[in-house]
């Protein structure tokens, strides 16, 4: 099946399940573990949001998100952030052809599907800000002119929590608009195991193609899956309980700054594609709940007086979720 053939799986959630599983059967095939985060990043795919891995080095960041582009048969690009990194470098520019007398559209490598933004702290305010345009909006704007960008565009943005040295603290707006930030942790002692005894004897890094990772879906596919994920029924009940979920953010003391109206609407939509990668049609508040965590810790900054306490954001959020009342 060719990208330019157009495909209908009208309200068929079975055929959005069966590519979520051949998408995660591939994956498994480099990738030990890291489920949880998988099944986030395909949520993320079909709610058409952004994703923020945090992890300590090593625990397979860059490898997971080349995987997945692998498996999605998608146009797959990296930027490596750097403190001298500037905007041009990620959007592209126009260069004078001397031959031509004429100036030159040269894109940058943020025009592809899936884009891996690696350790995006590493880089100024400036350089970061390059992307809220296109994680927005989907479009680049050189010199005044818009140049859009795939509809299935996404970043998959990593950064390391344990560096406070030579680093930039992505700004709140920037934050906002990432749909989840992920915590990737160490691999357990037989994850580990399976690791080394995988990969042990490689004199370099494993590529996708050596795990034996091919494509199993395409732009075609994915936009079907999309648009039969929008048709998943999100109840006024369930509606209200992601309102009253966010807004509660916002009246905790020990909050200085809560999530907000993006914040619910990604929610929401991220519940409707959870509860089609279930094979449902109706999002249920379990969807909701588990979901919360990923999608508000990232937006909440505590106060000082919490902060001096020694509360964490992880531990606010839980309590807020079973504090608020859900529908039944």
């Amino acid at each position: 099946m060719t990208d330019a053939q157009t495909v209908d799986f009208g309200s068929d959630l079975a055929q959005v399940a069966a590519i979520a599983a051949d998408i995660r059967e591939q994956i498994a095939k480099a990738v030990v573990g890291q489920t949880e985060t998988v099944e986030h990043m395909l949520i993320a795919l079909m709610a058409r949001g952004h994703v923020l891995l945090e992890g300590p080095p090593g625990t397979a960041k860059t490898f997971l998100a080349q995987c997945f582009a692998a498996s999605l048969g998608l146009e797959f690009g990296r930027i490596q952030f750097t403190p001298d990194l500037m905007p041009g470098d990620i959007l592209g520019s126009n260069l004078f052809n001397f031959q031509t007398s004429q100036f030159t559209l040269t894109r940058g490598p943020i025009f592809c599907d899936l884009l891996l933004a690696d350790e995006i702290n590493r880089t100024p305010p400036k350089t970061q800000a390059a992307l809220l345009e296109a994680m927005q909006e989907r479009r680049v704007t050189l010199d005044g002119t818009a140049h859009a960008l795939p509809d299935h565009f996404m970043v998959v943005a990593t950064q390391n929590p344990i560096e406070s040295q030579g680093v930039y603290p992505l700004p709140e707006a920037q934050l906002d608009r990432f749909l989840f930030k992920l915590d990737v942790a160490y691999p357990s002692h037989d994850e580990e195991l399976r690791i080394v005894t995988r990969f042990g004897e490689n004199r370099g890094a494993p590529t996708p193609a050596e795990c034996g990772v091919t494509a199993v879906a395409n732009r075609a596919l994915l936009d079907a899956a999309t648009r039969t994920v929008s048709q998943v029924k999100l109840a006024e009940s369930v509606v209200d309980y992601v309102v009253r979920l966010v807004r509660a953010t916002r009246e905790s003391p020990d909050l200085a700054s809560g999530a907000s109206p993006r914040a619910a609407v990604l929610l929401a939509g991220a519940a409707r594609a959870r509860a089609a990668l279930d094979g449902r049609d109706y999002v249920v508040p379990d969807d909701v709940k588990a979901l919360a965590p990923s999608v508000l810790r990232h937006r909440l900054l505590l106060s000082p007086a919490a902060e001096i306490e020694g509360k964490q954001v992880e531990a606010l959020v839980a309590t807020l979720v079973e504090q608020t009342e859900a529908p039944r």
